[in-house]
């Protein structure tokens, strides 16, 4: 816990350290109803925790960046016995501010004529803009308030910015605590797939073996998925957003699991594709080691001075050539990949930036060049080779979906693949099922 209080205050410091003098406003989400009283299961908002390592719903961080000095304030919900009674431990604003290294904490009730008081003299403001309509009206409304008093003296902010465009900067670029926090997530992740491996079956459903990853995860200390499961089998596997898991798993399908768990906010994210039964077809084994050899072909160029796109170059290049070696596409490699044919069996990219969100922030162009690749940097490989039935595809080609993810993080040597205890040649596939069974 002090560790990431440490952190976060280190982090506070770098982001004031990188704005000219104004306010930043940073709100959490807030708790939703899903239905009549129930609510859905609350995540605070992943750049706010950055800052901050506070869980509540309905706090806000606000920064004023003087000249010299910073102060760090916390609105948050006041310290009710009652409300413990029913919905468990808050901190409340005076045990907040000592335990998070706050300057100082006020109730969430005081926030409008607080912010209207924070508010004047300032240049500038800093603020997520344009995330939510709700806290855009707040931020309006605050300064139409001190606008007003023009007549008094007070000056209102001249501008405001948004503060994602440094914020976001900050997340991309991982620190060692962070990484500690990603290679576990992984590790737990990579065992739950391989639960998934020994559990699945022909006759069972997806939902089935979602079920014994999801059990996994929370018996391995993690409290949620990082996002919803994909537990595909047969020609579910060509649907790459496939999400109602709830078909039978048939004797020579293959399953196409893409799922990840959250530890302490950082997601996992791993791709597996297994056959049903334990033992690949020569198509589905014909498809899957072109898949791997992408990934393979796409790990040699996650290292620090390679560009992002660089990546999905390497992946698709030897994807399209596999597709060309099995007859499902004609004319030459350069012919395929320029007119993009291959498209037909590979219509995503490589990979995106990953950390507190699965899918997360940072640009991946810098004023229109694709951004080079640093230390520190998390993002995912996932090559995949999808096979819809089509007049070009032979009928045992049909239906063989393939996706293969890991998520590696940038060295100052190369890469770390924060999944490498998780099977995935054929070999090891096979041997791990058979075990298993």
């Amino acid at each position: 816990m002090q560790q990431l209080i440490d952190t976060c205050i280190a982090r506070r410091q770098q982001l004031a350290s990188q704005l000219a003098p104004g306010i930043v406003i940073i709100p959490t989400t807030q708790e939703i109803i899903r239905n009549a009283d129930t609510h859905y299961p609350f995540r605070f908002d992943s750049g706010f925790y950055y800052l901050t390592g506070f869980t509540e719903p309905d706090a806000v961080l606000v920064q004023i960046i003087g000249e010299n000095k910073t102060e760090n304030i916390l609105f948050c919900r006041p310290k009710d016995e009652e409300r413990e009674i029913w919905d468990g431990f808050r901190y409340g604003p005076a045990a907040a501010a000592r335990t998070f290294g706050f300057d100082a904490a006020y109730p969430l009730d005081e926030l409008d004529t607080r912010m209207i008081e924070l508010m004047q003299n300032q240049p500038r403001i800093y603020y997520p803009l344009a995330k939510e309509m709700r806290w855009d009206r707040n931020i309006n409304r605050w300064l139409t308030a001190v606008r007003a008093m023009a007549r008094t003296g007070v000056s209102a902010p001249g501008s405001i910015i948004d503060v994602r465009s440094v914020l976001d900067e900050m997340r991309l670029i991982k620190d060692s605590f962070e990484a500690g926090i990603l290679r576990q997530a992984g590790s737990i992740n990579a065992h739950a797939h391989i639960r998934a491996m020994q559990f699945a079956k022909p006759g069972q459903f997806e939902y089935q073996v979602e079920a014994e990853m999801l059990h996994d995860y929370y018996r391995q200390g993690s409290r949620s998925p990082a996002y919803n499961s994909i537990v595909a089998s047969g020609a579910n596997a060509c649907c790459l957003h496939y999400g109602d898991n709830n078909a039978r798993m048939n004797d020579g399908d293959l399953l196409l699991i893409d799922a990840g768990c959250e530890l302490h906010g950082y997601a996992s994210d791993i791709t597996r594709t297994f056959p049903v039964n334990g033992r690949f077809t020569p198509e589905q084994k014909a498809v899957y080691e072109i898949v791997l050899a992408a990934q393979y072909a796409a790990f040699e160029h996650c290292q620090p001075g390679k560009l992002w796109n660089e990546i999905h170059d390497a992946a698709t290049r030897v994807l399209a050539q596999g597709m060309l070696d099995l007859g499902l596409l004609t004319g030459s490699l350069d012919e395929v990949l320029e007119t993009g044919s291959y498209r037909q069996f590979y219509m995503h990219r490589t990979g995106h930036w990953m950390g507190l969100d699965v899918h997360d922030v940072g640009a991946y162009k810098v004023e229109g060049n694709w951004r080079t690749l640093q230390p520190g940097m998390v993002l995912t490989v996932e090559p995949g080779f999808y096979i819809r039935p089509a007049a070009n595809v032979p009928k045992a080609f049909e239906n063989i979906g393939v996706r293969i993810e890991d998520d590696v993080l940038i060295t100052e040597l190369g890469h770390d693949n924060l999944n490498v205890e998780c099977p995935k040649t054929v070999a090891e596939i096979e041997a791990v099922m058979a075990a298993g069974k």
